[in-house]
């Protein structure tokens, strides 16, 4: 696998991370018979710990298709292996790691800058198709 696919790999495995931390604490506020349940009465909004998540897990998921298709594109095109592609799957995957802690613990500027730097990242290897 090349390096950018083991990145797409570890994004996906982020999200799936990021739909069970998201789910734990909304099954923490509302208990495991509503888990369980069907889930057809209305419920109270979420708490801002499962808030904060279910909004990074949305999040992250505006730019995942983007990014996949981004490193699937590249790699059929023949244009992985560069700089740009490396660099960029990286620093996609690194800022999307940062991204849940700081949303969580709700550190607002530090949080938008891992997302500034998780979209150049998904930018450089769109730019890398077509150098």
């Amino acid at each position: 696998m090349t390096p950018e696919f083991i990145a797409l790999a570890f994004v996906l495995i982020l999200a799936i991370l990021q739909i069970s931390a998201a789910a734990i604490a909304r099954t923490a506020e509302l208990g495991a018979k509503w888990n369980a349940g069907p889930r057809d009465e209305a419920v109270p909004p979420p708490g801002k710990l499962a808030g904060r998540l279910m909004r990074a897990q949305a999040n992250l998921f505006e730019t995942l298709p983007l990014f996949a298709a981004a490193v699937i594109m590249a790699h059929v095109a023949g244009k992985d292996g560069g700089a740009l592609t490396l660099w960029g799957t990286h620093l996609y995957l690194l800022a999307r790691v940062l991204y849940v802690p700081l949303y969580a613990f709700g550190v607002t500027g530090l949080r938008s800058l891992a997302f500034i730097v998780s979209l150049a990242g998904l930018i450089m290897v769109i730019w890398a198709l077509f150098v």
